[in-house]
């Protein structure tokens, strides 16, 4: 795994210090949207559809500062639409990084070189650049020509400045194993740190619900992958062993959603990154007065075929630390290809899914509505006195 020293040391102690207290809900991985706004339409993403008065939205330093400062998990995943269209994330980036967060900055790359020279390379600090497979793959995921050779060109130049810079890449039900294992040979020579690999999650306004795995396409297509790369042992994936053991169907898993809780322009997200069913002013009350039992593969519908790390990761981490050998055995060995998969979770007794989009952005829109209509009164007595 090419997850550094530093972070493995300072998260782990993280979470024995949460172990040892007693505490049972904890975040690892705040995922942080200070913007839907994006420079793309891919055609799995369930971000971009919103009305321009909400894409116009901006979380700014003070609300993401203080969202990282309320949460306080160790790794800060500033994710969107596109961050780099933010005016103030360098200065976003900074603020995380003097609190000793580690910063995973996710970006399609597009702005990538521009905007390289308002950032200085830190342990704390990784570009995660989103590539869902080699060209012909990546090209087709974001619906415009092009876009694979700019990434590459930014990451090749991110490395020579001296910046850690990962891959962030989704696999949809087109992916083809051995193209997914040439694509990983080919960022293995790119000098790239690490791999974050995930099945993408079916947002339901995503434009192609087509392309989404379920769960055993999933596992297979991870199997089929990994016996390519000597069990994943000849990639760097920034990911815990026991989580791509995991995808290949090895572990049985519950999702751990309050491990990676949202902050976007919304509010805190309610349940989890991928779902927002509701959303709270504060990360107290997202944590104390949220239904987790309500969410997950075999509570609920909308969650039956997620694997998404932003959920399993927490989980596979939570088991790393409490079981490192068996961690360790993977880690060493590489994860199993072949042979029986664990049993998956029953979906008999899960709730059907409801569909609950409109109102959060019915409200957002009356809030904005207010705000313009005092700004215009505001305005109109300064003109008067």
């Amino acid at each position: 795994m090419s997850i550094p020293l530093l972070q493995k040391v300072l998260v782990g102690a993280y979470i024995v210090r949460k172990h040892l207290s007693g505490q049972k809900r904890y975040p690892l991985a705040l995922m942080l949207e200070p913007l839907f706004r994006c420079n793309l339409a891919c055609a799995g993403c369930g971000k971009i559809d919103y009305p321009d008065d909400i894409l116009n939205q901006r979380l700014s330093l003070e609300e993401c500062l203080g969202a990282v400062d309320e949460c306080n998990a160790p790794v800060v995943s500033i994710a969107g639409g596109e961050p780099l269209l933010h005016k103030e994330m360098p200065e976003i980036v900074k603020g995380i990084i003097a609190r000793r967060k580690f910063v995973y900055l996710c970006t399609n790359a597009l702005l990538m070189e521009k905007k390289l020279d308002q950032y200085t390379p830190s342990h704390f600090f990784v570009w995660s650049v989103h590539l869902d497979g080699d060209e012909q793959m990546h090209d087709r995921s974001v619906c415009q020509p092009g876009v694979y050779d700019r990434a590459v060109a930014a990451i090749k130049l991110a490395k020579d400045r001296g910046f850690r810079v990962n891959i962030n890449c989704t696999l949809f039900n087109d992916a083809k194993p051995d193209q997914v294992a040439s694509f990983f040979d080919s960022v293995k020579a790119m000098g790239v740190d690490g791999i974050t690999v995930s099945p993408g999650y079916a947002y339901e306004r995503a434009p192609e619900q087509e392309h989404f795995l379920n769960r055993g396409k999933t596992k297979q297509l991870f199997r089929d992958i990994l016996s390519m790369g000597d069990g994943g042992r000849k990639w760097a994936f920034s990911q815990s062993s026991l989580f791509l053991d995991f995808l290949a169907g090895n572990q049985t898993y519950h999702c751990t959603p309050w491990g990676n809780p949202a902050r976007t322009v919304f509010g805190w997200q309610r349940p989890c990154y991928l779902l927002g069913e509701g959303y709270t002013k504060t990360f107290k009350e997202l944590m104390e007065e949220t239904d987790w039992d309500a969410y997950g593969t075999g509570n609920y519908e909308k969650c039956a075929d997620c694997m998404v790390h932003s959920g399993y990761e927490a989980t596979a981490v939570m088991d790393t630390v409490t079981r490192p050998l068996k961690a360790l055995k993977v880690a060493l060995k590489g994860v199993r290809t072949e042979g029986k998969m664990a049993p998956d979770i029953s979906l008999d007794n899960q709730r059907p899914a409801q569909y609950v989009y409109s109102s959060h952005v019915e409200i957002k829109l009356s809030e904005i509505k207010g705000l313009k209509a005092s700004a215009k009164a505001k305005e109109a007595e300064a003109v008067e006195a």
